[in-house]
């Protein structure tokens, strides 16, 4: 015994003499984000699109562009419902996961391609917009001070949008907690900016009077796309009214993304995922819905058309009740707060799209390539770079066309969402077992459920999607194109990855890993004053991992998940930073247990020869209060708890030192204070 302890007091060595005493796992996806930060993440895309939604509206449909807009924004908490309940059902609960769980890989390829090129046209379309406030603001300053000067609104806009996305291309490759961080104080000041137009606008319009923009449908021939040729069909109000509102979707993009955060909300995910539903709706209702509204009631038609029809804000600023240098002052803040809201869409853009394809690298769909972990960071740097490349170049090739981005904008978001509520249909009947949530309206006839609710939001995306094919051209040659180039990509990359996935598991995590000489705190980034010990050893046996993530604290207690990397030798074992096939599907497990309690733990490997001893003597150096063990199937429960207290024992020898061993599994606990 003496010997076997002198052997692990020692520590393995690397080839370079340096002693390894524990090897660190780092990932990304163990950063968990508040609601508060999700809800800005979702909202840096829905409510960037207040500032050019109006103007695109307006060209379609005429004067009755806001009501169209405003029954958007609530049909959008419809489909918010759906994606919540998705979520409830699978933690990385996307576009391609759900489709290719409920109608299988094909479909699944096809909906994410439409989805990836969403995500590649909010990038260009909300940096551009904000280039177009920033260059109307210019334009308006210089006409004030009586300066013939003007700067080209395309050119500047260009500029400034590659900008933008070279900032938070940067941001993204440093990870998701320091986007989030940016996109929350985006949200914070365009939260002021909200109150301050509402405030203002009802006080305008107190003063002033106004009247309500009208009812009545005036279809404009882009509006009605390859149907201006169809004459029977202007006269049916259905069309008109699905035309308005196909041109009017676009205001409630960025659903999809409030899946891709929800691997990132802390504890406790659903309640908060639904906090960040309701804030989003709330926000977006009135900043994006009451805004479009009040600027048709304040801002003369033919200057919404004209004018501001790329920045209707900022006709809405410029008519409200004050004087010319205050309105200029007020003009100046709305650009401001637009082109920080306009920046954090391309933020949203890269983190949404970056999600997405990682799904997709994880089904051996995109080649294991593209998720390797930057060496300082552990983002997956090269997805970020290929989707910062195409966005730039869709930018320089839109030439500052917000009105045509927007078009092919809808594309991608109309049958991202078809997609996703159909598959949720057929999991309804296809996996029957208990969730966490239900989108409402749900009613049974003879013992089978009929998802009512469900099957209203499809319906009324099915015919938006329909109508929008026939309605923009351009955009659905576009759409169609891409997504066709994407499905062949995917498909000859899954052939090219086929035997690469056949030997390792496409849904195993990519990890970087750090050898230590000091087993320390400081060492493996705990935090807390409280600190919790989970032995590992298998990804089917975790019943105590779980325990442990649902009863502990994120904001006190830290949990460090430890496995015992067993040697074969004894002395002056070679140890190099790697661990095994075996424990990178341990802890790929682990990390899915952590996701889907919403709680951060810190994973590390100890090279050992006894398992029982390097686990006590971890808990002691780490200072640890308790630790979680699963039950041994090779020897009783009363034998595991005896050998570990004798390795107590021996690696603490200050009695006044206490620790709590909790061994279990999901039919029996043991539980003793040593």
């Amino acid at each position: 015994m003496k010997k076997l302890l002198l052997e692990l007091e020692k520590g393995t060595s690397r080839s370079d003499g340096q002693k390894i005493r524990v090897v660190i796992i780092t990932t990304v996806m163990l950063t968990f984000i508040s609601y508060w930060r999700a809800s800005a993440i979702v909202l840096s895309d829905l409510a960037s699109s207040a500032y050019y939604a109006l103007g695109i509206a307006e060209q379609a449909v005429g004067p009755s562009a806001p009501w169209f807009i405003l029954f958007v924004m609530l049909f959008a908490y419809g489909i918010r419902a759906v994606y919540i309940e998705s979520s409830s059902m699978f933690v990385r609960g996307g576009v391609y996961r759900v489709v290719r769980e409920a109608l299988g890989e094909t479909a699944a390829k096809f909906s994410v391609s439409a989805l990836i090129f969403d995500y590649l046209i909010t990038a260009p379309i909300s940096a551009v917009s904000g280039g177009l406030y920033i260059a109307g603001l210019i334009n308006s300053t210089f006409q004030y001070l009586g300066s013939q000067f003007t700067v080209s609104p395309q050119t500047t806009a260009m500029v400034i949008a590659i900008a933008i996305e070279l900032y938070f291309w940067r941001k993204n490759l440093i990870g998701i907690e320091e986007s989030s961080e940016k996109a929350l104080r985006i949200f914070q000041i365009t939260s002021i900016l909200a109150v301050v137009l509402f405030v203002w606008s009802i006080v305008t319009i107190s003063v002033r009077g106004f009247v309500l923009p009208p009812f009545t449908i005036h279809l404009s021939d882009d509006a009605l796309g390859l149907l201006k040729q169809v004459d029977w069909l202007k006269t049916v109000g259905i069309v008109g009214v699905l035309v308005g509102m196909g041109h009017s979707i676009l205001a409630v993009s960025g659903e999809e993304t409030l899946a891709q955060v929800y691997r990132e909300i802390k504890a406790p995910k659903l309640k908060n995922l639904q906090k960040t539903g309701m804030i989003i709706f709330v926000f977006a209702f009135m900043f994006t819905g009451m805004n479009s509204l009040v600027a048709a009631m304040v801002v003369p038609q033919e200057e919404l058309l004209g004018q501001y029809n790329d920045n209707a804000l900022s006709g809405l600023a410029m008519h409200m009740l004050g004087s010319r240098p205050v309105l200029l002052g007020l003009q100046a803040f709305v650009v401001v707060v637009g082109f920080l809201i306009l920046a954090g869409a391309v933020n949203t853009a890269i983190i949404g799209a970056n999600s997405v394809l990682n799904r997709v690298a994880e089904d051996g769909v995109l080649h294991a390539w593209f998720r390797r972990p930057h060496p300082k960071f552990g983002t997956s740097y090269r997805i970020i770079n290929t989707l910062a490349i195409l966005q730039l170049i869709t930018i320089i090739a839109s030439r500052g066309d917000v009105f045509l981005l927007g078009e092919a904008y809808a594309f991608g978001v109309v049958w991202s969402f078809i997609m996703k509520a159909y598959s949720m249909i057929v999991l309804r009947y296809k996996q029957t077992q208990h969730r966490e949530w239900r989108v409402p309206m749900n009613m049974r006839i003879g013992g089978v459920e009929v998802p009512l609710g469900l099957g209203l939001i499809f319906l009324v995306l099915l015919l938006l999607g329909i109508v929008n094919l026939f309605t923009k051209p351009l955009a659905t040659v576009g759409g169609i194109s891409f997504t066709i180039i994407l499905y062949i990509i995917f498909a000859f990359s899954e052939r090219a990855n086929r035997r690469h996935a056949a030997l390792r598991n496409p849904e195993m995590e990519r990890f970087n890993i750090v050898g230590q000489n000091q087993l320390t705190i400081d060492a493996i980034g705990s935090q807390n004053p409280n600190r919790k010990l989970v032995a590992v050893s298998a990804p089917s046996k975790l019943y105590h991992l779980w325990k442990c993530l649902k009863e502990s604290d994120p904001e006190t207690t830290d949990i460090i998940v430890v496995n015992a990397k067993m040697l074969a030798g004894k002395e002056n074992i070679t140890v190099d930073n790697s661990i095994a096939e075996e424990q990178e599907e341990l802890f790929s497990e682990v990390i899915k247990q952590a996701e889907k309690a919403g709680k951060t733990v810190f994973p590390i490997v100890v090279p050992t020869n006894n398992a029982n001893y390097a686990i006590a003597h971890t808990a002691a150096q780490l200072g640890i209060q308790e630790v979680y063990m699963g039950l041994s199937e090779r020897y009783p429960p009363d034998y595991q708890l005896d050998n570990f207290a004798l390795y107590w024992g021996m690696v603490q020898l200050d009695e006044s030192k206490h620790i709590t061993l909790r061994a279990l599994d999901a039919k029996k606990e043991l539980k003793a204070v040593l």
